[in-house]
C-alpha cells in the first residue's frame, strides 16, 4: 500500500471517529454536559451521569479484558436493575450485540434464540442464569456473567463457571473505551414473535436507535428536567428504546423499578416527585383501580405516555379527570422501527380520540393496498413506513427481510386508515397477531400447540376485548366426535407447552367455525361473536 493510500486511510478513520454517533457516544456526551446531574437510581443505588459513565467504562474494560470481541452476540436476561442499564451501554462501547431476552419465555423459546443468533455470551441475574445454562445446548458460550450481586458473591455449584460482574470490573479503568464502531453497526437484536410461529430477530443499529431517540424526544416533548419512572421490562423495546435511551440522551433523571407494581409506581411518583411515566393500558388500568391512587400525591406527574396496545376511550377519559395536571401521548409502532412510528399529541387526545396520531419527526407513513399502491385518505390498507429508525433486517432471514421492505417501505402488517389531516387509526392486525398486555402473541403458534392435543378437530385462536389485558388470547375449538375435552384440560396442556403469556385466557367449544367459500376461517366473525366472553 502506498504512503498516500495509508494517509487517506488514516484520515478516513479520524473523520469517522470525529463524526461518530453510537449509543456509547450518547452517554459520554451527556456526561460531559452534566457530570453531577442525577442520572439513574435503582433501589438504594443512585448515580450521577459521571458515576454512571465510569461504571459503564469499567464494565466495558472488563469485557475486553475477558476476551469479548466486537460483533459477538450476547444475551441479557434479567428483570429491571441498575446493571441492566450499565450492561446496555457497556456492550455498546465494546461493539458487542445485545440480545435482551423476555424472562417469561420457556426454555424451548430461549434455546431457539441462542441457537438462531449464534450467541457466545450470557449475562443474567442469578434468578435466570440456570434457565440459560439449560437452554445452551451445543452453543459455544465463551462469556458468562452474573448481574446485580455483591463483589464477594460466590456462585453456587451449578453456576461455578459464571463470573460476577461487580467483581470482574472492580479494578478496571474508568477511561473511555474507544473501540472502532460505525454508526450503522449492529447494536441490538430484539426477538419478536410477530405473526410467525418462530420469533424473528430484529437487527437494530446504533443509527436506527439514535434516530428513533431523536423522534421520541421531539414528539414526546422530553426535557432534561424530567424525572422519569422506568417500570416496564427493559427487555422490551418500548421501555428500553422509547424511554430509557431518550432519557439518557436528553439528560433527564430516571428511576428504574424492578417490576411494574401499581403500589410501587404510585409510591415512587409521590416520593421522587416523578414527572414522567410510560405504561401500556393494562398498567394504567391497574393504577386507576389501586386503592392508593387517591391516597398518594400524584400532582408532580406532567407527562404520561401509553402504547403497546389500544387504550379504551373510557379509561383515557378517566385518567384525564383523575390526573388533571398530566398531559397524555399515544405512541404507536413496531419493534422493527425501534419501535416508534407515530404519536398522538396531548392537544389531540379528545379531538382524535382513538387515533394513533401522525408520523413522528424521522418517519414517513402511508397506507397501501395489496399491490403496494397508496390508497385514498379514509380507506383501509396496510400501514407502511420509511424511516432511519428501521431495522437492518431480520437476522439470518433475507427472504422475510425482502418481503417486509418490498417497494422500499417497511410493511407493518397492521391495517389502518389515515384521515385528511394525516392521523392514523389502527383497524386490525393483518395477520392475526394478538397483543395481550403489550406483548405480541402469534395466534398460529397457539393453534399449532392446541392441535397437538388429542380430541381436537379444528381450532381458531383470536383476540377478544378484556378489561385488564386489553386483548385476551381466546381459543375456539371444534372437538372430534366422541372426544371429551374440557376448558381446564386445554389450558393445562398449553401451560406445559407455551410461555405463560401465550396460554389462552378463555376457551370455548363449538360444532363448526365460520368460514368463507375458500375454507378460510373468518376470525373477524369469531371476534365479534365472542366479544362478550370476557364479561361473563
Amino acid at each position: 500500500m502506498s504512503i498516500q493510500a495509508n494517509e487517506n486511510m488514516e484520515l478516513s478513520k479520524m473523520l469517522e471517529r470525529a463524526r461518530r454517533n453510537t449509543l456509547g457516544d450518547l452517554l459520554a456526551r451527556t456526561r460531559d454536559r452534566m457530570p453531577e446531574k442525577f442520572a439513574i437510581c435503582y433501589k438504594e443505588q443512585r448515580l450521577t451521569y459521571a458515576e454512571l459513565d465510569d461504571l459503564v467504562n469499567q464494565t466495558a474494560h472488563a469485557f475486553l479484558a475477558q476476551g469479548m470481541n466486537k460483533g459477538e452476540m450476547i444475551t441479557v436476561m434479567s428483570k429491571n436493575s441498575l446493571d441492566f442499564v450499565v450492561v446496555n451501554f457497556a456492550l455498546a462501547r465494546v461493539g458487542a450485540v445485545m440480545i435482551p431476552i423476555n424472562y417469561m419465555l420457556t426454555g424451548g423459546d430461549v434455546q431457539y434464540i441462542i441457537e438462531h443468533a449464534e450467541v457466545t455470551g450470557f449475562i443474567a441475574s442469578e434468578e435466570y442464569a440456570p434457565l440459560l445454562e439449560n437452554a445452551a445446548g451445543n452453543a459455544q458460550i465463551r462469556h458468562k456473567y452474573l448481574m446485580d450481586l455483591p463483589i464477594t458473591y460466590e456462585p453456587m455449584d451449578e453456576l461455578s463457571s459464571w463470573g460476577v460482574l461487580s467483581a470482574i470490573r472492580k479494578e478496571e479503568q474508568i477511561d473511555f473505551v474507544d473501540v472502532e464502531i460505525a454508526d450503522d453497526d449492529l447494536a441490538h437484536v430484539l426477538y419478536t414473535s410477530g405473526t410467525e410461529s418462530r420469533p424473528k430477530g430484529v437487527m437494530l443499529t446504533h443509527k436506527s436507535l439514535i434516530s428513533e431517540y431523536v423522534s421520541c424526544i421531539v414528539n414526546g416533548k422530553m426535557e432534561e428536567h424530567d424525572v422519569a419512572i422506568h417500570a416496564l421490562p427493559l427487555y422490551h423495546s418500548a421501555q428500553l428504546h422509547v424511554f430509557l435511551g431518550p432519557s439518557i440522551y436528553v439528560g433527564s433523571s430516571g428511576i428504574v423499578l424492578e417490576t411494574a407494581s401499581p403500589e410501587i409506581i404510585l409510591k415512587t411518583i409521590e416520593e421522587e416527585a416523578a414527572t414522567q411515566l410510560f405504561a401500556p393500558p393494562t398498567v394504567w388500568i391497574g393504577l386507576l383501580r389501586h386503592p392508593d391512587f387517591d391516597k398518594r400525591n400524584l400532582s408532580s406527574l406532567e407527562k404520561c405516555y401509553y402504547g403497546a396496545a389500544i387504550m379504551p376511550r373510557e379509561i383515557l377519559k378517566e385518567l384525564a379527570e383523575r390526573l388533571p395536571n398530566a398531559k397524555f401521548w399515544n405512541f404507536y409502532g413496531q419493534t422493527e422501527v425501534a419501535p416508534l412510528a407515530t404519536a398522538l399529541q396531548p392537544a389531540d387526545q379528545l379531538r382524535k380520540l382513538g387515533s394513533a396520531g401522525a408520523a413522528t419527526l424521522n418517519v414517513q407513513t402511508k397506507i397501501v393496498d395489496d399491490q403496494d399502491n397508496e390508497v385514498p385518505r379514509g380507506e383501509i390498507g396496510e400501514i407502511v413506513h420509511r424511516t432511519p429508525h428501521a431495522m437492518r433486517g431480520y437476522l439470518h432471514d433475507p427472504e422475510k427481510t425482502a418481503e417486509a421492505f418490498r417497494g422500499g417501505w417497511f410493511h407493518s402488517g397492521d391495517l389502518g386508515i389515515m384521515d385528511e389531516e394525516g392521523y392514523l387509526t389502527i383497524i386490525d392486525r393483518k395477520k392475526d397477531m394478538i397483543n395481550t398486555g403489550g406483548v405480541n402473541v402469534s395466534s398460529r403458534e397457539v393453534e399449532e400447540t392446541i392441535y397437538q392435543l388429542d380430541g381436537v378437530s379444528e381450532v381458531a385462536v383470536v383476540s377478544i376485548p378484556d378489561a385488564y389485558w386489553i386483548e385476551a388470547v381466546t381459543a375456539i375449538i371444534v372437538p372430534k366426535a366422541g372426544a371429551s375435552l374440557t376448558k381446564e384440560a386445554v389450558i393445562e396442556f398449553c401451560r406445559s407447552k407455551l410461555s405463560k403469556f401465550k396460554v389462552p385466557k378463555y376457551v370455548d367449544f363449538t360444532e363448526t367455525l365460520p368460514k368463507n367459500p375458500s375454507g378460510k376461517v373468518l376470525k373477524r366473525s369469531l371476534r365479534e361473536q365472542y366479544e362478550e366472553l370476557s364479561e361473563e
